[in-house]
């Protein structure tokens, strides 16, 4: 029996380990950078995220159909998802509506089917510009949520481009949910924080 060249023993580990990072990147976990201070104090610009994309389902690759569902987004996951107006970009945000919910914002109060809703994340500031549209969004709606469709906001309430701005996100243009901070620089200290 011939044995193998050291070259192909090599491009053989190789190949497989491309096989296997992409099947990982596609259907399990994928990394993602944070570029804007959005989702301020929860994520911070320079953060290093990892993204669960098996919670919600086995999805078909580039048509993005659900070929094994697990289980749907709920309120306050924080996901990452195409984003609807140019899909060349991913957006990440909190999910605040769920399909039929009907969202209100009365004095930066959010208010789900006429009940208050317990905004622990939401971060309220004055200082800086404001998103664009430039309108103030303390007063918004009533909207509901179509079938099929999350209404999402960035935690940094003030500075954040979403839902108030641009309208719903489709179900099937969520990647994932957003778990753990990886890396963050210069914030060191948040290497391995779980994001919640």
């Amino acid at each position: 029996m011939r044995k193998k060249s050291v070259f192909r023993e090599y491009a053989e580990a190789a190949v497989i380990a491309i096989i296997l990072a992409l099947l990982i990147r596609t259907f399990v976990v994928q990394a993602f950078k944070i570029p804007s201070g959005s989702m301020e104090p929860t994520l911070l610009v320079g953060d290093h995220i990892l993204v669960n994309k098996f919670l919600y389902g086995i999805k078909i690759p580039f048509i993005n159909e659900v070929l094994i569902p697990i289980s749907e987004p709920k309120h306050d996951d924080v996901i990452v998802f195409i984003y609807p107006v140019d899909k060349s970009k991913d957006f990440i945000k909190r999910v605040i509506g769920l399909p039929g919910d009907r969202i209100e914002i009365l004095d930066n109060k959010i208010h789900i089917n006429g009940k208050p809703y317990k905004d622990s994340h939401g971060y309220y500031s004055d200082a800086g510009r404001r998103s664009p549209g430039s309108e103030e969004k303390s007063h918004f709606g009533p909207v509901t949520v179509p079938k099929d469709h999350l209404f999402v906001m960035g935690d940094n309430r003030n500075h954040s481009y979403d839902s108030r701005f641009w309208g719903f996100v489709p179900l099937d243009s969520v990647k994932g949910k957003a778990f753990i901070i990886y890396w963050s620089w210069p914030h060191w200290k948040r290497f391995l924080h779980l994001i919640d």
